[in-house]
């Protein structure tokens, strides 16, 4: 039976400050994607995200930013409001954890809302 040869290795503090910020990614994207929004509730909407996954360990800091402009043309029917999507928003996180800090985005790329390790600082 094949054997890993780092299967007893433990992570490091960037590998595991990395893991928590996709966690925090995944946590905001998932938890927050089809909730409505109007061009009125943004700000609202934005300060509710950023507050709840900064309630999660190693998170540092949470900015949403949910573009008016975006939501706008994006509503399609009479009740003057949309689904949030990540094309609708960009956010950006500083996770610490022990001595490292991670710095991530979310924004959009080719029509695709790309979360990515911005910076990792051990």
């Amino acid at each position: 039976m094949p054997t890993d040869a780092h299967a007893g290795d433990a992570p490091t503090d960037a590998q595991e400050a990395c893991f928590e910020a996709g966690i925090k990614f995944g946590s905001l994207y998932h938890q927050f994607a089809g909730t409505p929004v109007s061009p009125a509730s943004t700000r609202s909407l934005e300060r509710g995200m950023a507050e709840a996954i900064e309630n999660q360990p190693y998170c540092e800091s949470v900015t949403v930013t949910i573009h008016d402009d975006r939501v706008h043309e994006a509503i399609d029917h009479e009740n003057g409001y949309t689904e949030l999507t990540g094309s609708l928003m960009d956010v950006s996180m500083r996770i610490v954890r022990d001595d490292v800090v991670v710095r991530t985005r979310m924004e959009m790329a080719d029509g695709y809302p790309l979360m990515r390790l911005v910076d990792v600082e051990a």
